[in-house]
């Protein structure tokens, strides 16, 4: 996957009813770009939210679901988002889902990937699923240029959805392992920032200052004090029009539906011990030893020196 001497480098595309990676091959990229990357509900808004009041120093009035778009998402079309991006005399920052094979990566530009408990992942997702209105899955659905079947509508059940999703490789969205995997053989370049989402709800404060440092923006005390207070989920659930994609009309109950709980740990009290031991087996067998625990919970990564001892 990395190119000599270190850099990863494209070695496939992916498409589905959600994405297209071939769009990143006619971006054209500018040096400050900062890249959002996540597998999906793994606090991505969170984190646009996050860089948004780094770079607009604590602005109440950012509105990071106008100016932060998916890039590879189907629609709407890339003349549009390219307009969107070409127009912008800010610094910009951009969110992809992709894998980090399947993505254009820059050494010269900032990437943060955020990660979270697969299993909190596939809570999330089976509320953001169920949510949408019945009129965005036949936009999704028949916007030229889909691979693979439908995105349809998830089971009833919550437990049904989460076995269904880890015993087919993530169905019906896309794989986990692969997004985490790859991503995670980049976590030692200098440009890339690894969060995970259980640290950044222990820590809000140190998280955004963490990203300030990384993308090399200094806050003043009060910026930054506006910076945690307008990242906070209560403040996102109050002004969620901000952040959720075209204002939450595509969800049922609008955009406070969007941004939902913020919560960690809902499948404890529904999955059995065989589907826990199922999915840590997975996990462990996808993503090997130190990965696996990395994504269970977050904390600090081993540097090279030792990861290798």
């Amino acid at each position: 996957m990395f190119d000599t001497p270190q850099y990863p480098r494209k070695t496939r595309e992916f498409h589905n009813h959600h994405m297209d990676s071939t769009i990143w091959n006619r971006f054209a990229f500018r040096p400050d770009d900062v890249i959002v990357s996540t597998y999906a509900k793994s606090g991505t808004t969170w984190t646009q939210q996050i860089v948004g009041q780094i770079l607009f120093q604590g602005d109440p009035d950012v509105r990071v679901a106008d100016i932060s778009p998916w890039l590879d998402l189907r629609l709407p079309t890339e003349e549009e988002k390219f307009a969107l991006l070409d127009a912008q005399t800010h610094r910009r920052f951009i969110k992809t889902h992709l894998p980090l094979d399947a993505f254009v990566y820059r050494p010269e530009i900032k990437h943060i990937y955020i990660a979270r408990d697969g299993r909190d992942i596939a809570w999330s997702m089976f509320n953001h699923a169920s949510n949408f209105v019945p009129e965005f899955y036949d936009i999704l659905n028949s916007v030229p240029g889909r691979v693979g079947p439908p995105l349809e509508h998830p089971e009833a059940d919550v437990v049904a959805f989460f076995r269904r999703w880890l015993d087919q490789d993530g169905a019906p969205f896309w794989s986990l392992w692969e997004n985490v995997r790859t991503w995670w053989e980049g976590r030692h370049l200098p440009n890339m920032l690894m969060l995970h989402f259980a640290d950044m709800k222990r820590d809000l404060p140190g998280t955004i200052r963490k990203v300030a440092a990384f993308l090399e923006v200094e806050l003043s005390d009060e910026a930054f004090e506006r910076a945690v207070l307008h990242s906070s989920f209560d403040w996102m659930k109050a002004n969620a029009e901000k952040a959720a994609p075209l204002g939450g009309t595509i969800f049922q109950g609008g955009a406070a539906t969007f941004i939902n709980k913020g919560s960690n740990g809902r499948w404890q009290e529904l999955l059995t011990d065989a589907d826990v031991a199922a999915y840590e087996a997975r996990a462990l067998a996808e993503l090997g030893a130190e990965c696996a625990g990395w994504l269970a919970g977050g904390g600090e990564i081993a540097p090279p020196q030792a990861a290798a001892a």
